[in-house]
């Protein structure tokens, strides 16, 4: 099947400064697809991203990998293959949790892959090892070949244990200081010989192996264009069976054309109802709407009026308040007027009485 996406999601794409190794520089300009890719052919999980036809990120999902949310929206992993630090940030902080989670699915998942693949290196190599017997010159098997560093560490020293047995063993006999040494430069050039043995091998292996991908990259460019005339001659065979369905069913697609005009006009005679009811509804609302601004104008200008009648009232009960004012002001004076009166009337009594006394007094006199 090669290579599928398996989980893609949208995100802003950062990469960190090579230069300083802090600040983040934008590799997009906008937010851009991140997929999750598997490729069941050699077992191995990667992230993805293209900007156009720019891949801004291309990472191979490893066991030692950790990605690690900085922030509610953002969140980065170091690749150590491509000597970089990469940075996303999301639209919102479930996208992220999203993605985290898949990256840990699928870091488990390269790292039981990887297991796997030790354990068939091993099993496969074992046999090897023992059919070899310790032969210093025994060829490299494409497990060794293909296998780690640390998976080709043990068989090192496997290998060098039988070389070393034959020394012990030889301790009981009475070997002279002189055979020893010898015999020790002969095993360290067995052991010359057989690096470079093997390094001439693993040489002719990577020249196979770049041979073959030159010649897998030819065909891929080939299969590509036979692809692409395949494809060119299947829509002209398509146009081809559409062209003779065309004129095989004609009086069918005659009929098939009248049936959906049929249904067509009547569908259009449904609408034209429908909008001739809209339209009936509509008029009754302008109408309403009608009818309800002759109201309003109505009311505005028995409003207009009321105001006016109220004005004139307003300046009525001036005037009113004006003369009631000056009402109290002359019934005030009047009161004023009459107290004084009074006072002098008051006194001409007793200035009367006093003469009426007098007068009294002088008829007695006389």
């Amino acid at each position: 099947m090669g290579e599928q996406p398996i989980f893609s999601t949208r995100a802003h794409v950062f990469q960190i400064d090579p230069n300083t190794k802090k600040n983040w520089v934008p590799t997009s300009k906008h937010a851009v697809t991140v997929s999750y890719f598997y490729d069941s052919t050699r077992n191995v999980y990667r992230i993805i991203s293209l900007d156009g036809s720019k891949a801004i990120i291309n990472s191979t999902i490893t066991p030692n990998m950790t990605f690690t949310k900085t922030s509610q929206k953002f969140g980065q992993w170091a690749d150590s293959r491509a000597n970089t630090v990469y940075g996303l940030g999301f639209s919102s902080e479930h996208h992220l949790s999203k993605f985290a989670e898949k990256f840990q699915e699928f870091k488990e998942a390269a790292r039981l892959a990887k297991e796997k693949s030790q354990e068939k290196m091993e099993l496969t190599s074992t046999p090897s090892q023992e059919s070899a017997g310790g032969d210093l010159q025994s060829p490299l098997t494409p497990e060794s070949i293909n296998g780690t560093d640390d998976e080709r560490t043990p068989d090192v020293t496997q290998n060098s244990e039988p070389r070393t047995e034959p020394t012990q063993n030889a301790l009981p006999f009475s070997h002279s200081a002189g055979d020893r040494t010898q015999g020790l430069s002969h095993a360290s050039s067995a052991i010359s010989k057989h690096w470079e043995a093997e390094l001439a091998t693993l040489k002719g292996n990577n020249a196979k192996l770049t041979a073959a991908l030159l010649e897998s990259t030819a065909n891929v460019k080939q299969w590509k264009q036979q692809l692409a005339a395949y494809q060119e001659e299947a829509e002209r065979l398509h146009k081809r069976v559409t062209e003779l369905e065309c004129v095989s069913s004609q009086a069918n697609a005659v009929h098939t054309h009248k049936t959906e005009l049929n249904q067509t006009i009547q569908e259009l005679e449904e609408t034209l109802k429908v909008k001739e009811e809209e339209i009936e509804r509509l008029k009754q609302e302008i109408d309403n709407a009608r009818e309800l601004q002759e109201q309003r104008d109505s009311l505005t200008q028995k409003l207009q009026e009321v105001e006016i009648r109220n004005k004139d009232l307003e300046g009525q009960l001036t005037d009113l308040e004006q003369r009631l004012e000056k009402s109290q002001n002359e019934q005030e004076a009047f009161r004023n007027n009459l107290k004084t009166l009074l006072e002098i009337l008051d006194g001409k009594i007793f200035e009367l009485t006093e003469l009426r006394d007098n007068l009294a007094k002088l008829l007695e006199c006389s």
